[in-house]
């Protein structure tokens, strides 16, 4: 052993029994915004009899208890072209994450080499031009890094949080399409339900212009009646096509949804009356659990753990890289390949350092602040998530009062309407008053039915704010068998 490596061993001696994990060790901080208690207390707003406290089902939809929509439901998550776009982004995040784990194991290779060539005299200090030969090269080696600092473990902990964010981005991915899917199931049921409302409308009305012209033709009715009724005909004739458009457009977000062209859906597939409805008050939990199951909030949380990892990695590069390794093997001639003189062998470590003049400070701070970029990504979706579900809760109780009082005034209109078309008839009461009646009460189903459509649409969008719907997805499977801490426990 030469004098160099006498004066070096003492100095790298400590470094190779001082095995340590360099870089923070991840946790969510104190003052981050998943952890204040107001986000994890009772959601504003459900102290109505319309919502409780208790827990969102994992498959909500199957509160409308309609087989049907379940069908549609888990024929979109089966089939529909974004889940499989999010599904192919986490097999690759998991396969990234096995790469970097690799990195744990000893690397093998082989090599084999054979040539005719001829060396270059002067690279010897000969004078003479060398003969050509035939030469060989076979070989063996092993090599295992050592991970003193940490930064192989870094590494696999930041691949894992990022497969486990890809994971929930899946997750999120069902919940929207199962949200999506309800929702065009649902507006095409709202649209058929408007259209019979108005149908019915028209076909009262049609009976009252066939009176007007009766009386008109009697002598006893002014021709103007006849007009008015005519026309108030055409004007509910009108709001028809509207609803028709409705209708076949929900149907062909459906197709698409199941993964279908929007032909090949048939009619009777999601064909129904009037939009589902819940036999139960609505269950939102509050915001702890809220914040655990939505999957964008998990999503961030674990964006959030990898790039605190990656500031271990970065940092990981200040110190040496140690690597153990032995090789074995033949070179020389090909006729003399095997003997004695053309065996090979080396066994021992290799040690590089890279001054930290290469921009490994920099690349540190650049990680850094990655990660503090990370948390107020974390922050932000931790506080559009209340955001999102304390709105959706709060349209979805004040449409529920204006309902009642639509279908209260509907009630009163139906009657009013029934009464003056008896006077009419009788001759008591001119048809201008009967005519009114009957738009005043037109009017109120038509308000009635597009409230009855929106109750339903917010009740959707709450459950979209809540974030269920995505708990029977495969979870990704961590290398010791342990899924990761809920970020906030």
């Amino acid at each position: 052993m030469n004098r160099l490596a006498l004066a070096v061993l003492p100095a790298l001696a400590p470094l190779l029994f001082a095995c340590t994990t360099v870089g923070p060790d991840y946790k969510v901080p104190e003052h981050a915004a998943v952890r204040a208690p107001e986000a994890n207390g009772p959601l504003l707003g459900t102290q109505d009899a319309a919502v409780s406290v208790a827990p969102v089902p994992d498959d909500w939809w199957r509160l409308y208890d309609d087989p049907k929509l379940n069908r549609l439901v888990q024929e979109a998550l089966t089939a529909n072209t974004s889940l499989r776009v999010a599904a192919a982004n986490l097999r690759r995040a998991v396969a990234v994450y096995h790469e970097v784990e690799a990195e744990n194991l000893p690397q093998a290779a082989f090599s084999a080499k054979a040539e005719r060539a001829q060396v270059a005299g002067e690279s010897f200090l000969i004078k003479e031009k060398i003969p050509v030969f035939s030469l060989g090269d076979f070989g063996f080696s092993v090599s295992y890094l050592v991970d003193f600092f940490g930064k192989l473990a870094r590494a696999d902990e930041a691949a894992l949080a990022s497969a486990e964010a890809s994971q929930a981005a899946l997750d999120m991915a069902r919940v929207g399409v199962v949200a999506q899917t309800v929702r065009a199931y649902v507006q095409g049921c709202a649209a058929t339900h408007e259209l019979e409302v108005a149908e019915h409308q028209l076909a009262l009305q049609e009976r009252g212009a066939e009176i007007a012209g009766k009386l008109v033709a009697a002598g006893r009715g002014q021709p103007a009646d006849l007009l008015r009724a005519r026309s108030q005909a055409e004007t509910l004739r009108a709001a028809l096509p509207r609803f028709k458009a409705e209708k076949e457009g929900a149907a062909y977000r459906l197709a698409v949804m199941l993964g279908k062209p929007p032909a090949a859906l048939a009619e009777d597939a999601f064909a129904c009356e009037e939009e589902p409805r819940l036999r139960q008050a609505l269950p939102v939990g509050d915001g702890a659990a809220l914040l655990k199951r939505r999957p964008d909030v998990r999503q961030a949380e674990r964006e959030l753990a990898a790039a605190t990892a990656r500031i271990g990695v970065a940092t990981a590069d200040l110190y040496p890289s140690i690597r153990l390794g032995a090789s074995a093997g033949l070179s020389g001639l090909m006729g003399d390949l095997g003997t004695g003189p053309t065996a090979r062998w080396g066994i021992g470590p290799l040690v590089t350092w890279n001054l930290p003049t290469n921009g490994v400070r920099p690349r540190i701070h650049a990680m850094e602040a990655g990660a503090d970029a990370a948390l107020a990504q974390f922050d932000g979706v931790v506080l559009k998530a209340l955001q999102e579900t304390q709105g959706a809760l709060s349209e979805y109780t004040r449409e529920l009062e204006r309902n009642q009082s639509l279908r209260v005034a509907r009630d009163d209109a139906r009657e009013a309407a029934h009464q003056h078309r008896q006077l009419y008839r009788a001759g008591r009461t001119p048809y201008l008053s009967s005519l009114d009646a009957d738009r005043t009460l037109a009017a109120s189903e038509a308000a009635l039915a597009a409230s009855d459509s929106q109750v339903a649409l917010d009740q959707i969008n709450l459950f979209l704010a809540l974030g269920g719907g995505w708990q029977n997805s495969p979870q990704v499977a961590r290398r010791d068998g342990a899924g990761h801490a809920d970020g906030h426990d």
